[in-house]
């Protein structure tokens, strides 16, 4: 048994060590070609390390840039918004965001409570593990305040170790419906970005449908059901129809 478990240890670092040079190594020659202007290898590139390596934050963010400078804004918004999922709290991000959205279809979202607004600002300030650690942080330091009420002997210490504990109990709370929220918005995706140069948003899932609105490339949408080859969709204005799923790619 402990021959076999050597064995798995050493096939795993000797597959590590392999692994992160060559990583690295298309890592910089994306950047090369980025740098050198030639975006679509860059891209190129960008896409066979997620293929190969899987989701990266950075490396999404990267390619969304790349796709940018290209000229192919769909593809740049579809892996800005990816990436965004991955890290909401970034103001570069979310800046290149906008800018990429200014040559797409001007969709003014619908109005929401301030509070709601509020508290999808202070959740976006961090990414999941980040929450996680504050969570976990906050955690310790209420089991310090609970041990601090229960066996100090000194009644001052006993009232700060309550409302301090109490305080950081909330935190705790916070913190992880915030992770949880982000990690739900992460693997249950709904948002799609329309990839067709211009779609006609149908009334029903088929071609006989009335004409509703046009829709551009780069369009952002939500998918709320699907029904054969089409998708019921729904704008941040609130306004809903019916397009090909062949027309969009999921975020």
């Amino acid at each position: 048994m402990n021959k076999i478990k050597r064995l798995f240890l050493t096939v795993f670092l000797t597959a590590l060590t392999c692994t992160l040079p060559a990583q690295e190594s298309m890592l910089k020659e994306a950047e090369t070609a980025y740098t050198g202007e030639d975006y679509n290898r860059a891209a190129e590139l960008y896409e066979d390390i997620l293929k190969t390596y899987g989701n990266s934050y950075t490396v999404y963010y990267n390619l969304g840039n790349a796709y940018y400078k290209a000229g192919r804004i769909a593809s740049a918004i579809l892996n800005y918004e990816r990436a965004l999922l991955m890290n909401p709290g970034d103001k570069d991000l979310r800046h290149n965001l906008a800018v990429a959205r200014l040559r797409t279809d001007k969709i003014e979202p619908v109005g929401e409570f301030f509070l709601t607004g509020w508290f999808r600002t202070v959740q976006n300030l961090f990414r999941i593990d980040t929450w996680a650690m504050i969570g976990l942080a906050c955690f310790v330091l209420f089991i310090g305040c609970l041990a601090l009420y229960f066996f100090s002997k000194r009644m001052a210490l006993k009232k700060s170790g309550f409302y301090v504990g109490t305080v950081l109990l909330a935190w705790v709370i916070v913190a992880n419906v915030f992770a949880w929220n982000q990690r739900q918005a992460l693997q249950n995706r709904n948002g799609a970005i329309i990839f067709a140069p211009t779609v006609t948003v149908k009334s029903s899932p088929d071609n006989s449908g009335t004409d509703l609105f046009v829709l551009h490339e780069g369009t952002k949408v939500f998918i709320n059901s699907t029904v054969g080859e089409w998708n019921e969709i729904e704008l941040e204005d609130g306004n809903v129809g019916w397009i090909r799923r062949k027309d969009l790619e999921k975020i």
